[in-house]
């Protein structure tokens, strides 16, 4: 068969590979032949699912899995083994059409883990031989910020007091207090972060940070196995004296393309965003950090008017294509040697 079999592909309705749940997947299996072709069966399988695949050490490893979609039919032959069925030259069609389920996570790859979905065809032929093919398409689970929680949309404060030194030689408090703008986004907004930090101890503060930074948590049979951290913007700042201040004004840390918060619908992989503000004091005391978690989502918020609160970054599609343009399941930076763990 390989010579009378010219073209075997798996062809989507939606070209652009792009789903949300409880949308119709459709399309059709091709097959181009050469010659008349004895076949047993057409079989076309659906597949969505997460991994978690995490090696320890040398001999040990953790291992889950969860099914989201395992669809099968068979589009040519029949059950009961009649015989082969002869398919003359040329095209051949085989469409198929499978409304997905509407709490899938989106797709999402990781160093230890991922959300995946693909489609799978295998052409039987008499002489037991089995052709295959494979398609993938991506799952995206909107956040709609607007439906989220109403808090999200206020400002998000914090403070905190911090005793540096010993009181009985000329120790003193540390005094922080920050404020983000609101605490939803999306990909290719800007968090704005306002703040003051007093230093009234004796200890000269060596530096201050903040950090857009991401956790992701990999389980296997309900146990954290692995995480990875890792800092995805940062803004820095000087040194404060003993006895002065630094104050922040609307600093702004840009969210690049990255997915929603947690992955809804998956229970082995959870992702978390947080605003961490560092405080880095001289000598040997103890870095003072502030950790703020903020949500993430696909939609940005409306404002009173009804407007969208950014003139739709370049990340991110007007309203009616209903998706980023960057798909965040591109993750450059899972081959970094120098991961936090």
């Amino acid at each position: 068969m390989p010579r009378k079999l010219l073209k075997f592909l798996i062809l989507f309705d939606n070209t652009s590979l792009l789903y949300f749940p409880g949308q119709f997947l459709s399309g059709r299996v091709l097959l181009e032949l050469q010659d008349d072709t004895p076949v047993l069966g057409l079989h076309f399988h659906v597949v969505g699912e997460c991994v978690v695949r995490v090696r320890s050490t040398r001999h040990e490893r953790s291992y889950d899995k969860e099914n989201y979609i395992d669809f099968r039919m068979r589009l040519l032959g029949d059950s009961d083994n009649q015989g082969p069925t002869v398919l003359s030259p040329g095209i051949h069609s085989f469409p198929f059409k499978l409304g997905l389920p509407v709490d899938l996570p989106s797709t999402f790859l990781g160093r230890y883990g991922w959300v995946q979905y693909f489609c799978k065809a295998g052409l039987r032929e008499p002489s037991g031989l089995i052709h295959k093919n494979h398609q993938v398409f991506i799952v995206m689970n909107p956040i709609d910020l607007n439906l989220e929680q109403q808090y999200l949309a206020d400002p998000f404060k914090c403070n905190i007091e911090h005793n540096l030194g010993m009181a009985c030689v000329g120790g003193g408090i540390v005094k922080c207090k920050i404020i983000l703008d609101r605490g939803g986004y999306v990909p290719g907004e800007s968090i704005m972060i306002t703040a003051t930090v007093t230093n009234a101890s004796s200890v000269t503060i060596k530096s201050t940070k903040a950090a857009l930074t991401e956790t992701i948590q990999y389980f296997a049979r309900d146990k954290i196995v692995q995480t990875e951290k890792r800092e995805l913007a940062v803004i820095a700042r000087g040194k404060i004296r003993a006895g002065h201040r630094d104050e922040w004004q609307n600093e702004s840390l840009y969210v690049p393309p990255l997915p929603p918060t947690n992955l809804r619908g998956c229970h082995l992989i959870r992702i978390q965003y947080d605003v961490c503000f560092l405080i880095e004091p001289k000598s040997l005391e103890k870095q003072i950090k502030l950790q703020l978690p903020i949500t993430l989502g696909t939609y940005p918020f409306k404002t009173a008017d009804g407007d969208d609160t950014n003139e739709w970054a370049e990340t991110i599609y007007k309203p009616e294509t209903h998706y980023p343009s960057t798909l965040p399941i591109f993750r450059p930076w899972l081959h970094e040697k120098n991961d936090q763990k």
